[in-house]
């Protein structure tokens, strides 16, 4: 079984699935910083080096371990010569992502 196919079974599950959509946003910054990092060439102790931190610092956040403030955030960003953008959006309720999904196929 491959990584899709798990998360899927394990999505079916209400309680995992609560806890999968509450941590997602801190791994899409996680997956984003990885990105904008690798692409710029930089190891995790450059980029350290680049905001006078340690390489530990950027392991947890890389990591989805820790979560940092959005002063950090936008000092990564700098660093990396990135756009930061912070969108809040109403939440979409479960009938109508349903209703989404199936207009969508």
């Amino acid at each position: 079984m491959n990584w899709k196919e798990h998360k899927k079974r394990l999505l079916e599950d209400p309680n995992f699935r609560k806890e999968f959509e509450n941590l997602e946003p801190q791994y899409k910054l996680a997956t984003t910083l990885i990105k904008l990092r690798l692409a710029k060439g930089l190891t995790q102790e450059q980029l350290a080096a680049l905001l006078n931190t340690k390489q530990e610092s950027i392991a947890r956040v890389e990591s989805g371990g820790a979560l940092p403030s959005l002063s950090t955030i936008k000092k990564i960003a700098d660093a990396l010569d990135a756009e930061l953008e912070i969108n809040l959006k109403p939440r979409v309720k479960a009938e109508e992502r349903e209703s989404e999904n199936t207009s969508k196929k």
